[in-house]
């Protein structure tokens, strides 16, 4: 299975972030999914993740990643130069969590939120699990 993104898929900045790794992934490494789609739940309930999970969650060899790790996880996969993003994993957690739970808890009132989950654009749709 392809590393997946799970994301919140009304909020703005997710979606901006997701077409990020979409532009910055030419080798079609990532697949995604909305948090809120029947994939998604069941992702989360396989990785025994809460049902109310609300960070995005990067699934990648069998392991469920959150929050900043999960963030991180992403970048990995980036191509050059935001791979240089995954530098960022030498911050210590303790520190990187409350900084990205910080931007996590507010995304909605610093960049908006939308009534339904992103359409993906035809040609990264398979990319999409649901």
């Amino acid at each position: 299975m392809k590393p997946v993104i799970l994301f919140d898929g009304v909020c703005n900045y997710c979606n901006f972030m997701v077409n990020f790794a979409i532009r910055h992934d030419k080798k079609a490494r990532l697949q995604f999914a909305p948090l809120q789609s029947d994939t998604g739940k069941a992702l989360l309930q396989q990785y025994q993740l809460p049902p109310d999970t609300d960070s995005v969650v990067f699934i990648d060899q069998g392991k469920a990643m959150l929050h900043s790790d999960a963030a991180l996880g992403i970048a990995r996969y980036l191509d050059w130069p935001a791979k240089i993003l995954y530098g960022f994993i030498i911050i210590p957690r303790f520190i990187r969590n409350p900084f990205y739970k910080w931007i996590a808890k507010n995304r909605y009132r610093f960049f908006g939120k939308k009534e339904t989950c992103m359409i993906p654009t035809p040609d990264v749709k398979s990319r999409f699990l649901d």
